[in-house]
């Protein structure tokens, strides 16, 4: 008998010792895959006190809230593992760094609970990551919307490449970047994050986000990127982690409302979620 673990509390038993059972046993594995497929998946792997945390969805890496909230935990998780100093965030592929929310989902929402669940789950995982003693690096490999843009911002120091273009188009849709634009303006300050917001259908470029602030360094190629990511969070790895936790909560200060705020701003979302006008432009948007 042999148990196989997939995901965070999922495992599958397939035994190969009573072949009666095989063939239901592997297509519980296949419902299984399919599924994580589905929600996406968020892996970690460690090696010389970096934490690499990887974000994967089939949709351009966007976030359903389920995988919002495992990356929530995973954090959390990191949070308190003593042979981590520092945190890469990055995601799969060699398209999109993320899409922000999970369209499909934003179509399902009926229910002002609903909706402010859904939109509490950015919330989540931005509070995560400024209270997190640890540095966290982001790895933008590529193009970041909406909630992609909050966790570039969230990050404390991110690194991109030349196709690491931005766009906040949520007021396209009807909704705004409410939850998130506290941790982009503070990047980018209010004036920067007004343009954005102003202009959903318009990219900014990676240079255009250098220059504000959001990213630390812009390299012609994404094997630039990799390499520069993991040179940069070894060397960090080395240095005194009191020092960097204390850092870190020099760099976060004046942030300490996010608690609430951040949650009352999801409710917003939430509520403008249910209108008329954003429900027929998400359709609009998915058929696309």
């Amino acid at each position: 008998m042999y148990w196989f673990a997939f995901e965070r509390n999922i495992y599958v038993e397939i035994n190969f010792f009573y072949l009666p059972k095989i063939r239901t046993q592997i297509t519980l594995y296949k419902n299984i895959f399919s599924l994580m497929n589905n929600q996406g998946t968020i892996t970690t792997t460690k090696d010389k006190g970096v934490a690499h945390l990887t974000f994967s969805h089939p949709a351009s890496n966007s976030f359903p809230s389920a995988l919002l909230q495992n990356l929530t935990d995973e954090l959390k998780s990191l949070s308190m593992d003593q042979s981590v100093n520092v945190i890469v965030l990055q995601s799969e592929g060699s398209g999109a760094f993320c899409a922000g929310a999970s369209f499909d989902e934003l179509l399902t929402i009926e229910t002002l609970e609903a909706g402010d669940k859904f939109f509490s789950g950015f919330a989540n995982v931005i509070n995560a990551m400024r209270e997190c003693p640890k540095i966290i690096i982001g790895r933008i490999h590529g193009k970041a919307v909406g909630g992609g843009v909050g966790l570039a911002s969230a990050c404390d120091y991110a690194m991109a490449t030349q196709s690491s273009a931005i766009k906040l188009s949520e007021i396209a849709i009807g909704i705004g970047p409410f939850v998130i634009e506290p941790a982009v303006s503070r990047k980018i300050g209010k004036t920067a994050m007004a343009e954005m917001t102003l202009t959903p259908n318009e990219w900014q470029s990676a240079d255009w986000a250098k220059e504000k602030g959001l990213y630390a360094n812009v390299f012609e190629t994404k094997e630039e990127l990799y390499e520069a990511v993991i040179s940069f969070a070894e060397k960090m790895a080395t240095y005194n982690p009191e020092a960097l936790s204390e850092l870190k909560k020099v760099l976060w200060e004046g942030t300490e409302n996010w608690s609430t705020l951040l949650y009352e701003r999801a409710g917003v979302s939430g509520k403008l979620v249910l209108s008329d006008f954003t429900k027929n432009a998400l359709k609009q948007f998915k058929n696309k």
